[in-house]
C-alpha cells in the first residue's frame, strides 16, 4: 500500500517580489510601484489585512505581517483627518513591520504615506482594480502558495474528465496503463512523481514536478516525451484527484469487492478520496476497466449508483416471489412480444 500518511508539507514564505511578478506578469494587472525600495520582504501568511482600525489608533489586533490593502474606506478616512492626525495615523501602522501596501481603485495617495513607507523600506503599490477584485486575486495566489502539499509515487490521468491516480508497487505497470490510456485519447497529468496540493478544505489538485512534467519511463524502452510524441491533446497541466485506483497482484486466497456497495476511501492530505482496489493478472484489460471506473464515478456524480440499482431490483424480485404467485392465464405470454424484433 502506498504511503498516503506522509505529513503534508507547506511553503513557509514567499517574497513581495514573487507576488508582484505574479500580478504584473502572469495576470497582467496594472500595478504601479510608488517607491523604489527592495521587494525582499517576506509574506508568511495567506490572509490579507485592511488596516482601518490600526489607522484609527487601535493596534491591538493589527496583523501587520500580512499584505495590507488600502481601499476606499481607508483612503477616505485619511482624507478627512487633519494633517497632524494623518501623520499620527501613518505612525501607528509604520511602527510595525509590514511586507507591503496596496492602494486600490486608483485612489489619490498621500505623499506622507509614500515618504514614510520609503523610509521604512515598505513597498507600496497603486492599482486601478477594485478592492474586492484585488483581494480575490491576491488571496487566490497566496492560498495556492501556502496550501499543504505532498509528493506521491504513481501515475495521474484524466480519463473522461475524471482525475484518476494509479498507485501500486514499483514495476506493477502503472506507466504502461497510463500509456495505453493516452493512446485511447485520454490525457496524462504526471507519471512516476505526482505533486498533490489541497485547495480549500476538500479539493485535491495533482500536477507534475517541475522539470519532469509529461515525461514517462517505460521499462525496456526508456524515457519518452508524451507531449512531443502525442501532442498537446494528450497532456494536462493539472487535474483534480477524484479516484485512487490501487493496482495489486491477484491473490486467489483473498476476497475482493464484487458488488461495489461498500465504498472504500483513502485519506490524502485530510481529504477522503474513493479508493478502488484492482487485482491484476496477465490478460486482464486494465485500461478498459479504468475507463469503466471513470464512467461509473460520473454516473454516481449525477445521482445513479449501479450497485444500489441492482440491489433494489434484486430486492423487488425477491419480494415478489415471496408473495402468493398470481396464476397466469393460457393467453398471457411468458415473455412480452417486442414488435419487429426477430433477433
Amino acid at each position: 500500500m502506498i504511503d498516503f500518511e506522509k505529513k503534508p508539507l507547506t511553503r513557509g514564505e514567499l517574497s513581495v517580489a514573487d507576488l508582484y511578478e505574479h500580478l504584473t506578469g502572469r495576470l497582467n494587472v496594472d500595478v504601479q510601484r510608488l517607491n523604489d525600495v527592495p521587494m525582499k520582504r517576506m509574506i508568511k501568511e495567506r490572509d490579507i489585512h485592511r488596516p482601518g482600525l490600526a489607522l484609527a489608533g487601535f493596534t491591538n489586533l493589527f496583523t501587520h505581517w500580512r499584505v495590507q490593502i488600502f481601499g476606499n474606506t481607508e483612503v477616505q478616512f485619511i482624507e478627512h483627518l487633519p494633517l497632524e492626525a494623518r501623520q499620527m495615523a501613518f505612525s501607528n501602522i509604520f511602527h510595525y513591520e509590514m511586507p507591503c501596501i496596496f492602494i486600490t481603485d486608483g485612489n489619490k495617495v498621500e505623499p506622507k504615506l509614500i515618504e514614510m513607507a520609503t523610509d521604512k523600506s515598505v513597498p507600496i503599490f497603486l492599482t486601478t482594480l477594485t478592492t474586492t477584485k484585488l483581494i480575490y486575486l491576491i488571496s487566490d495566489f497566496l492560498d495556492d502558495q501556502f496550501s499543504p502539499y505532498q509528493s506521491y509515487h504513481g501515475s495521474m490521468m484524466d480519463v473522461y474528465g475524471i482525475g484518476i491516480l494509479f498507485v501500486g508497487r514499483s514495476g506493477i505497470g502503472k506507466s504502461e496503463i497510463a500509456l495505453d490510456l493516452i493512446e485511447r485519447g485520454h490525457r496524462l497529468v504526471s507519471d512516476d512523481r505526482v505533486m498533490i496540493t489541497r485547495k480549500g478544505e476538500s479539493v485535491l489538485m495533482a500536477a507534475g514536478e517541475a522539470g519532469f512534467k509529461h515525461f514517462m519511463e517505460i521499462r525496456g524502452l526508456g524515457i519518452i516525451d508524451v507531449r512531443a510524441m502525442f501532442g498537446v491533446r494528450a497532456i494536462r497541466y493539472q487535474k483534480r484527484v477524484e479516484v485512487v485506483v490501487e493496482l495489486m497482484e491477484w491473490d486467489s486466497q483473498k476476497s475482493y469487492e464484487r458488488l461495489g456497495l461498500d465504498t472504500k476511501t483513502v485519506d490524502i492530505l485530510g481529504v477522503a478520496v474513493p479508493h478502488v482496489l484492482l487485482p491484476i493478472y496477465p490478460g486482464k484489460n486494465i485500461t478498459v476497466i479504468a475507463e469503466v471506473v471513470a464512467l461509473n464515478y460520473l454516473l454516481k456524480h449525477y445521482g445513479y449508483d449501479s450497485a444500489k440499482a441492482f440491489e433494489k431490483n434484486l430486492s423487488e424480485m425477491i419480494a415478489r416471489k415471496t408473495m402468493k404467485p398470481k396464476k397466469r392465464s393460457q393467453d398471457e405470454p411468458a415473455i412480452r412480444y417486442f414488435e419487429h424484433d426477430f433477433e
